[in-house]
């Protein structure tokens, strides 16, 4: 969606046109379900902090002042919910050990890395990058799928996530090597 139909969409939620906030919701709502769900494991709460997120946005849409993309704003809401549930169930966003050995080892000792492309020939090897993706740490989870699968801008998930953009680019390359090392000892066992 253009910046210029965002703020379209926006001024019709803003001036009470009719049914303009269920587009809103149909609009983005898969975004929202991407970044909560990636945050919590269970689909009922996930549902319900969706909820929560879209009462939100429309409860602060006074406060949207257009400095990054609606979806950026609505994203950084989600985050925001996804991240308060998981502090209130006392749930790490991230593992305090999240590597065995040295990160140094890792880095320059890897083989070629596994190309994914080429690796994923069937459905049981799409099934088990998922469940390597679902291992990683909800933080972790969220960043590498909302870059790889969503095509967000490191720029933007800094500003959904509140992180800076090193410590996101930290998160996807810690993530791509603990990936790389599920992948690999899949394919090493089939």
């Amino acid at each position: 969606m253009s910046m210029s139909d965002e703020l379209s969409l926006l001024n019709e939620v803003r001036t009470g046109k009719d049914k303009a906030f269920e587009r809103l919701i149909l609009r983005y709502q898969p975004l929202v379900l991407h970044i909560v769900g990636r945050l919590v494991d269970n689909p009922e709460d996930v549902r319900d902090l969706c909820q929560e997120v879209f009462l939100r946005v429309h409860g602060k849409l006074h406060q949207f002042r257009g400095e990054s993309s609606l979806a950026t704003w609505i994203g950084s809401i989600a985050f925001s919910i996804g991240a308060a549930w998981l502090r209130k169930k006392r749930i790490p966003m991230l593992e305090a050990h999240a590597f065995e050995g040295d990160i140094d080892e890792l880095i320059h000792d890897q083989p070629d890395p596994v190309c994914l492309h080429e690796s994923l020939v069937d459905e049981e090897s799409v099934a088990q990058l998922h469940k390597a993706i679902a291992s990683l740490p909800p933080l972790q989870r969220t960043i590498i799928t909302l870059y790889y699968l969503d095509e967000t801008s490191i720029r933007s998930i800094a500003e959904i996530t509140a992180l800076p953009a090193g410590t996101v680019k930290s998160h996807l390359f810690r993530a791509r090597i603990r990936l790389r090392q599920a992948f690999t000892q899949i394919l090493d066992t089939q």
